[in-house]
């Protein structure tokens, strides 16, 4: 399939990558169909773009890329809507939001997250009622507080020896984590 995006200018991608939010993104309910866009230049960040608005695209990422512990809790509702069987069908991605005069500002909105199931491609964005949760997080803040925490531990970690068990019950275990 090919299409025309004003960022991108003519895409063609097969049509089992089209991701479709039957019920639109909050203020974009005109628009069903999506794909996810990757450029190795902007990683961690993609583009999830509109396939029925060649101008309508945003700004996507993992919120796992800058916070580990992020943890979503599914309505069953949301479950039954996107047909989830297993937690491991679930892909989540959190709008980002750049502000032209201050990039390093960017924020991403866990609030209200994007919820994909990948082997459907059925999409929707649910609202999490978790207070840790906020319409504001700012991503470069957060991923270097992330990699400073991981520098700490690991020089915690460096006089403990690596343990593995091979027990009847366990193939791998690592001690001292």
């Amino acid at each position: 399939m090919k299409f025309n995006t004003t960022r991108f200018g003519e895409i063609e991608l097969p049509e089992e990558d089209i991701i479709t939010f039957p019920n639109g993104i909050l203020g974009f309910s005109d628009s069903h169909r999506y794909v996810i866009l990757n450029d190795p230049a902007t990683d961690p960040l993609r583009w999830l773009q509109s396939i029925d608005d060649g101008s309508l695209a945003f700004v996507i990422i993992d919120p796992i890329r800058f916070r580990p512990e992020y943890a979503l809790d599914l309505s069953d509702a949301d479950v039954s809507s996107l047909q989830l069987e297993s937690p491991d069908e679930a892909m989540i991605y959190s709008i980002v939001v750049i502000p032209k005069d201050d990039p390093q500002k960017m924020t991403a909105n866990l609030q209200g997250p994007l919820v994909i199931n990948a082997i459907k491609m059925t999409a929707k964005q649910v609202i999490s009622t978790s207070h840790k949760h906020k319409l504001k997080h700012y991503i470069l803040d957060e991923m270097e507080a992330m990699v400073a925490k991981k520098a700490n531990k690991e020089n915690n970690n460096t006089s403990k020896a690596q343990v593995k068990l091979n027990t009847k019950d366990s193939n791998s275990q690592s001690g001292g984590q």
